[in-house]
């Protein structure tokens, strides 16, 4: 059996694509920039704030929890979201670094 198209990249590449994934929707990148404004755990106020149905925010939270960008805790019958600092950390030095790998040039085309 040959190897999954995963298996080809390194595990670094491949958890950069999946955080990268994980904010490729705008209602993502809205939740992002709440939290970080907030700079505190959110508890339900999202969906006044970005006027999305309830199921649709938490499927947006899924998706970004399960990346590791942020993270969750109870409390009483919520649950309340945060950036998680030590993914959040890791993922703009992976940018960083991907992005400062590019040293220009005058262009091939």
């Amino acid at each position: 059996m040959g190897i999954t198209k995963s298996e080809m990249y390194t595990a670094k590449q491949n958890a950069l694509a999946t955080m990268l994934k994980a904010i490729a929707h705008p209602a993502r990148i809205a939740i992002l920039q709440h939290l970080i404004k907030a700079n505190a755990c959110i508890c339900g106020d999202l969906v006044e704030e970005l006027g999305l149905a309830q199921a649709t925010i938490s499927q947006h939270l899924k998706e970004l929890k399960a990346a590791g960008l942020i993270q969750g805790t109870v409390e009483g019958t919520s649950v309340c979201y945060c950036i998680n600092p030590k993914v959040w950390g890791q993922f703009k030095k992976e940018l960083d670094a991907l992005f400062g790998s590019y040293k220009g040039g005058d262009g091939c085309c």
